[in-house]
């Protein structure tokens, strides 16, 4: 497919993307422009990308199919479009009527414009709508201790995929440290094989090198500063110390010849993993999905490795804390009407995450619902294995950190990209205190 095949993280970041032709995923009366409905319809965007696409389109068919309230008309986009469309869409007032996001900044921004609608107190009158889903799953969707985006869909930890295939061809074990990670450098490398794949040019693969580096040295408390935008929070010595060692590994030759080119939408990291063209991939759970649907036989044959992201000696941060997704988030647009925003809420309350749809996340998508009570569920799926790790590194975390180019406003996520690209892509001429100056003027703003 030329379109993404993977239920991916997606990040919503003002990139200067070109946008994509949007694909209309059902015959329920379309949209009649950008972010508007045929009468008795509300608008619904969200992203491309199997399996998630499917399911997304079944959710939104299974609802139509009861709903009393009216229909939903939905379009999905590939994710770089995504970006530039809603961006362009709700500034000009013609968002769709639920807006897709992953929380943070974005849902920020937007409910301090008055872009979209507070939802505190319709919560408050359907207590089971929060009740059935995980608790901390809420977060990025709270603005100022109000409500403003409801999160669905599926938690999605980042962690280290490796090939056993490739590990067991050098004689190697996966790495327990940092120190262990560099010193698997030069034995990939004088095997023919690169060390770590990287879709480079799309950025937030790059940053969640950073993420955790930061993580494991300087602890949650700077992870959190930086996502607060704390003041000079970049300038933390623990955190020059993360960024030095991410400059360290893009020296050593730890990533492979070229990753700059390279670009998430198209799978094409993923693809270098189960090619045995490269070792290790840092991704998140939502790629699991398209690595075993165009992988062949390499998950059924037992060749895909995962853990948690090595430690580091020495370093503050918790073995068990991590990064990624904590939910995928809807919003409800404050330009709908009345009637699209009854029609949202009903959607909201009794479409996102039924029993069929959480089955077809785990069974179908390979990823863990955001529900209460599937242990059992993840346990016994065709995947279990694979399902509960993932369940069991978002539970058990005891720091789960929201993404930098989430939490940050999208001004300052758009900066950070940019200087992670000069961070890893000029080592030698671009230093950690010049990164740390940049960012610390771009969050102050």
């Amino acid at each position: 497919m030329d379109q993404q095949r993977t239920s991916r993280r997606s990040f919503l970041t003002l990139a200067m993307a070109t946008p994509l032709a949007a694909t209309a995923l059902t015959a329920c009366g379309g949209s009649s422009g950008p972010g508007q409905a045929a009468e008795g319809e509300a608008s619904i965007w969200f992203l491309t990308g199997e399996p998630k696409e499917a399911i997304r389109n079944q959710s939104v068919e299974s609802f139509n199919e009861s709903s009393e309230t009216g229909q939903l008309a939905p379009v999905a986009y590939q994710n770089d479009a995504y970006k530039t469309k809603i961006r362009t869409s709700i500034g000009a007032g013609q968002a769709p009527t639920l807006i897709f996001s992953w929380g943070g900044g974005s849902v920020r921004d937007w409910a301090q414009a008055g872009q979209i609608e507070d939802l505190t107190s319709w919560i408050e009158e359907n207590p089971d709508v929060r009740t059935r889903l995980f608790d901390a799953a809420w977060n990025p969707g709270i603005v100022d201790g109000a409500i403003y985006a409801v999160p669905h869909e599926t938690v999605q930890p980042v962690f280290l995929y490796y090939n056993k295939r490739l590990f067991d061809q050098v004689g190697a074990q996966p790495p327990q440290t940092w120190d262990d990670l560099l010193a698997l450098v030069p034995v990939f490398t004088e095997a023919g094989i690169a060390p770590i794949s990287l879709a480079g040019q799309s950025r937030w693969t790059t940053m969640m090198w950073l993420e955790f580096l930061v993580l494991r040295i300087a602890g949650q408390d700077a992870y959190q500063a930086i996502n607060d935008s704390a003041p000079d929070a970049w300038s933390d010595p623990a955190v020059l110390q993360a960024l030095t060692a991410a400059q360290d590994l893009v020296r050593a030759g730890g990533f492979v010849e070229g990753y700059n080119s390279i670009v998430a939408d198209q799978n094409a990291d993923q693809a270098l993993l189960y090619t045995d063209r490269a070792a290790m991939l840092l991704q998140g759970s939502w790629c699991f999905g398209s690595i075993k649907a165009d992988g062949g036989d390499f998950v059924s044959g037992g060749n895909l490795g995962y853990q948690s992201f090595p430690v580091v000696t020495g370093g503050a941060g918790d073995p068990t804390s991590t990064v990624g997704n904590p939910a995928q988030y809807y919003s409800i647009s404050a330009n709908a009407t009345d009637e699209q925003k009854e029609i949202a809420r009903d959607y909201l309350a009794n479409g996102v995450l039924t029993e069929e749809i959480a089955e077809a996340f785990i069974n179908e998508g390979g990823e863990v619902p955001i529900l209460k009570g599937v242990e059992d569920q993840l346990a016994a799926a065709e995947d279990g294995e694979f399902l509960s790790f993932v369940y069991d590194t978002a539970v058990n975390a005891s720091f789960f950190g929201m993404s930098w180019d989430q939490a940050l406003s999208p001004t300052a996520a758009q900066e950070l990209l940019t200087n992670i690209e000069q961070l890893f892509g000029n080592p030698d001429g671009y230093t950690p205190q010049q990164f740390a100056d940049a960012m610390n003027a771009a969050t102050a703003q």
